[in-house]
């Protein structure tokens, strides 16, 4: 990559008229920073022996450990803490300027605690707080179920167009990544009402006011990953998620999957490892 020189440098044989510099360094804030950073990491995780997932490019494992990451911050899955610090040193001396922040209590907004039998939960509380600070304006009334089973949206062209108190863009993003990290219960209802962001109606104002009261009823419930996995080959990872909460008794099982150019669905052929029972948590400066 090339730049013009800023304005009153010079060189010794002349000025931004006849010289340009060449960047030897990846610059923050361009936009092909963020793909610079990615290449970089990708290679140096390859080099100590990480395979990248087919499935999903975020997720890498080696032996028994998995690494996630999110741009710059990341997290270590495995079964003691002496391998997963082995392999960070292993970073640190392949020239990755990474932080080592031990046991992970949060990331990407989701907190994540450790009980005694080893089960990880993990909740949402301050995100559903935002949401109901920002959608529901001094009412106490909540919800038992995240939209209404008598109404079905649709477009609603003859209705007044939605001028609440809230953005409601922003309310559907919100919304939108809660129910794909810890809320999976109102993935449905999040859907209906982000297809009419372009242009809402009074009546999607409302099912989103409906759905943070459903929220507000039911923000002390997240998930839990249990240790205990069932016996399957041929997949990514398939772990238990437990909701938390009074609805402990309901459970779904993830895998992850693509669909093949005929329509047929594979699954990524999983390394062998058990239920990791120890993380880390990784940023680079």
């Amino acid at each position: 990559m090339y730049m013009e020189l800023p304005p009153a440098i010079k060189t010794r044989n002349g000025d931004s008229k006849d010289y340009i510099l060449k960047l030897l360094a990846n610059l923050y804030g361009q936009k092909q920073a963020g793909q610079v950073w990615n290449q970089y990491m990708v290679y140096k995780l390859r080099k100590i022996g990480f395979q990248q997932s087919f499935i999903d490019k975020c997720v890498f494992y080696r032996d028994n450990i998995i690494f996630i990451v999110y741009v710059d911050d990341g997290l270590f899955f495995g079964s003691d803490d002496d391998t997963l610090s082995l392999i960070i040193k292993k970073l640190r001396d392949s020239s990755l300027n990474i932080e080592d922040q031990g046991h992970p209590a949060d990331y990407v907004g989701v907190n994540i605690s450790k009980t005694r039998d080893g089960t990880y939960e993990f909740s949402q509380r301050a995100l559903i707080d935002a949401i109901i600070d920002d959608v529901i304006i001094g009412d106490l009334y909540t919800k038992p179920v995240p939209a209404k089973v008598t109404l079905q949206l649709h477009a609603f062209q003859d209705s007044p167009k939605f001028q609440g108190n809230f953005n409601y863009r922003s309310a559907v993003g919100k919304l939108n990544y809660l129910s794909q990290t810890t809320q999976p219960d109102i993935m449905y209802a999040v859907h209906q009402v982000a297809k009419y962001s372009a242009n809402p109606r009074q009546e999607h104002g409302e099912a989103i006011v409906h759905i943070a009261k459903y929220l507000k009823a039911t923000r002390h419930i997240g998930f839990a990953s249990s240790q205990t996995l069932p016996k399957a080959s041929n997949v990514t990872a398939t772990p238990i998620l437990q909701v938390i909460g009074t609805r402990s008794s309901q459970r779904m099982t993830l895998a992850l999957r693509n669909l093949g150019a005929d329509g047929s669905s594979f699954m990524q052929p999983a390394p062998s490892f058990g239920p990791p029972s120890c993380s880390h948590k990784i940023r680079s400066p």
